[in-house]
């Protein structure tokens, strides 16, 4: 172990849609550290349509500030660390450019195995366009018919409890086999086998000629009662990968690098948060949301089990006008300090759409860009609830899980010009109940640790404690049906100097107890009216509390958030609460 702490230096790439980044993670002091990151703008699309040179852009920044030299004259990697100290020991690599992969489910039950193909396709950048099952009334001439509309990057079948019954599955087998048959072998899609595990030598033989690519893996659906995911998504990001090959020039070349670990940048954010859920234990959840060009991604991590959920449709970049689909500018603007109109938020829709790279160029501009991150993840987050577990921690059904810790990325949330900002667009969209510690991933470093977990398991875990991330802050979200104005809670804090600060937070209200980050407090909470901060209506609480950028905020606007109907009153209220959380 000791020899892979001192030799170790990785190179983690990250391919997005809009940005590219190149990170270095190294032994400082005996322990791994995130050094320094160097990003550029993607060339996966036009004019270049190679992820190589945004690549090579990204290495060079982080040639730049660290001065060291990863590339050689002909800019090829140089795969080990040279007497010179130029090169890199291991490189990990992952991506999520890319338009989103069309894919074909298909299942016994629409119930059971399909919805359990569904939810493994949700957990990556796709688009379900079409479903397949034993209840569909067509016929299997209409059912071919379609998915060869469809014209499907991918297909999952499942179905059948292992060991059971396969004629049914047969019967949607042989669909798929002459749907593929019928297509020019150009065409053909990737095919993932998750289902009865008796059937694989079977699949293997009609569908393997007849794809481009056949991935078996064990039984989403091993009985009517258990969904068990975890194999299938390791099978389905090496699929995504390997598509990817073939849409993305340069994808091939950056996996060769990686030694042919690089994996789709949602698996790889999600495998971190089931690492933090072990980590913390039972009985504390775990919750990630990035807002990235390509998806809105969300991974839940609950007692080292994984819910994973990715929203193309809700991307920042190209994919932004499907937003409107979901919900109205009119909606939108309900989260702006100024007087915008529908058109103008539908203008910069359209036009961000357009030109995914760009940046706001002006207040209003990031003001609307902030409100449709806020809006995006809302919906997400709404569409994800869901399809929870039944067994996850919860003070209402309608309402966020109790999170205790809550990760969030995403250039939309980190480069907000203060964090005050990032703060307010999560509590707004996410709208944390009980007791949450809020941390900002400023670098999009999840998908990194997850990827280099595969080749360190000490890596992310020494990264993740030495500050690599920024607390944002300790949010206390009570839940109470008392009157507006009403005093709900009394907050005491007692610090390390013995001076001691007491707040108590109204109904509808925004507080702040500042306490910076390395200090430590005692924090006592008392509710009234029975409120409740997770541990029960009225029952008051007290916790050491580290500090943190903007300390303990304690959040009485109500879950969920109503605004007002009335403009004017809305947005002086969001001024309000913006400059209270610092502006």
């Amino acid at each position: 172990m000791a020899s892979v702490i001192e030799s170790d230096s990785v190179l983690a790439l990250d391919i997005g849609s809009a940005t590219t980044r190149a990170m270095l993670f190294d032994v400082v002091e005996g322990r791994y550290r995130f050094v320094a990151i160097g990003q550029a703008s993607s060339s996966a699309h036009a004019p270049f349509n190679d992820v190589a040179h945004g690549v090579e852009g990204a290495i060079q920044k982080l040639q730049e500030i660290t001065g060291r030299i990863f590339l050689d004259s002909d800019r090829r990697l140089i795969a080990s660390v040279q007497a010179d100290g130029t090169g890199i020991e291991s490189v990990s690599a992952t991506i999520s450019a890319g338009a989103t992969l069309k894919v074909v489910v298909a299942g016994l039950l629409a119930d059971v195995s399909l919805e359990s193909a569904e939810n493994l396709a949700e957990s990556t950048y796709a688009q379900i366009v079409e479903k397949i099952s034993l209840n569909d009334p067509r016929k299997a001439e209409e059912q071919i018919d379609s998915i060869l509309k469809a014209n499907p990057d991918l297909i999952i079948i499942a179905g059948g409890t292992d060991n059971g019954a396969s004629q049914s599955l047969q019967k949607i087998i042989e669909i798929i086999g002459l749907t593929t048959y019928l297509m020019p072998s150009e065409k053909r899609p990737v095919i993932i086998f998750a289902g009865n595990k008796e059937m694989r030598n079977e699949v293997r033989e009609l569908l393997e000629p007849l794809s481009s690519g056949l991935y078996t893996t064990s039984n989403i659906r091993p009985s009517v009662e258990r969904e068990d995911l975890a194999h299938a998504r390791k099978e389905l990001a090496r699929a995504v990968v390997s598509i990817r090959k073939k849409q993305i020039p340069g994808v091939d070349e950056i996996d060769m690098w990686s030694g042919g670990h690089m994996l789709p940048s949602a698996f790889a954010e999600g495998r971190i948060i089931k690492l933090l859920s072990k980590l913390y234990g039972a009985g504390k959840a775990v919750l990630s949301v990035n807002l990235g060009a390509s998806a809105t991604t969300l991974n839940a991590g609950f007692s080292a089990r994984l819910f994973s959920k990715n929203y193309p449709q809700f991307g920042m970049g190209a994919s932004l006008t499907e937003l409107l689909k979901y919900t109205t500018a009119e909606d939108i603007a309900r989260w702006l300090t100024i007087d915008i109109s529908p058109q103008r938020i539908s203008n910069y829709i359209y036009t961000k759409a357009l030109y995914p790279n760009s940046i706001p160029a002006t207040k209003d501009d990031l003001q609307i860009e902030q409100a449709l991150g806020r809006e995006a993840l809302r919906i997400a987050l709404h569409e994800a609830q869901e399809k929870l577990p039944t067994d996850v921690p919860v003070l209402n059904k309608d309402l966020l899980p109790l999170f205790e810790i809550i990760l969030a990325g995403g250039s939309i949330i980190s480069n907000a010009p203060t964090l005050g900002q990032s703060l307010l667009i999560l509590l707004d969209a996410l709208q944390p109940v009980g007791i949450s510690t809020l941390i900002l991933d400023q670098n999009n470093l999840l998908p990194a640790l997850g990827a280099a977990a595969e080749l360190n398991s000490i890596l992310p875990v020494q990264a993740l404690e030495t500050g690599a991330f920024l607390n944002l802050a300790t949010v206390i979200a009570p839940i109470c049906s008392a009157r507006y104005g009403t005093n709900i809670l009394k907050a005491s804090l007692r610090r390390a100097d013995g001076s001691v600060t007491v707040v108590e937070l109204k109904q509808g209200g925004l507080e702040v107890l500042p306490l910076k980050i390395g200090e430590v407090a005692d924090l006592n909470l008392q509710p009234f009216h029975r409120a409740n901060i997770g541990h029960g209506a009225g029952r008051k609480v007290s916790m050491k509390v580290g500090g943190s950028a903007i300390g303990i905020v304690l959040d009485g606007r109500g879950r969920p958030l109503v605004l007002t109907s009335d403009d004017i009153r809305r947005r002086e209220l969001n001024k309000k609460w913006l400059w209270t959380l610092g502006g």
